[in-house]
């Protein structure tokens, strides 16, 4: 199966396109190399995706004839991402969050019901 389509079958991206634009930026390595998205891959490959700052990983387990649901995955790939990695992921994610300013972006539900009263709708 084409590594594009199996990393949309299993449920890593929402869309085949979103793999492939990720193949395409070199954010995926099937073991050691940056493959295109028309490669092949085979039960017991080991996928590596790029999420800033760390690479997490998956081991093939077997290969879905069509897109699965989300109970499914766990049988079809295992998670071979260290420890020490998940928890800098995490700590960026928090790290990123709190950055966020109050009021900055869309505004929350509470803030448009404010919004609302104060305009009198």
């Amino acid at each position: 199966m084409r590594i594009d389509k199996f990393l949309w079958c299993v449920r890593l991206f929402k869309t085949r396109s979103l793999a492939t634009d990720a193949i395409r930026r070199e954010q995926v390595k099937v073991g050691d190399r940056v493959v295109k998205a028309s490669a092949e891959v085979k039960a017991g490959d080991v996928i590596a995706l790029r999420e800033p700052p760390v690479w997490r990983s998956w081991e093939i387990l077997e290969i879905p004839a069509s897109r699965v649901s989300a109970k499914l995955v766990p049988g079809l790939i295992a998670e071979r991402t260290s420890f020490e990695d998940l928890e800098k992921l995490e700590l960026a994610r928090i790290a990123k969050a709190q950055h966020r300013e109050p009021g900055e972006g869309r505004p929350t539900k509470r803030d448009r019901r404010d919004m609302e009263r104060f305009t009198g709708e």
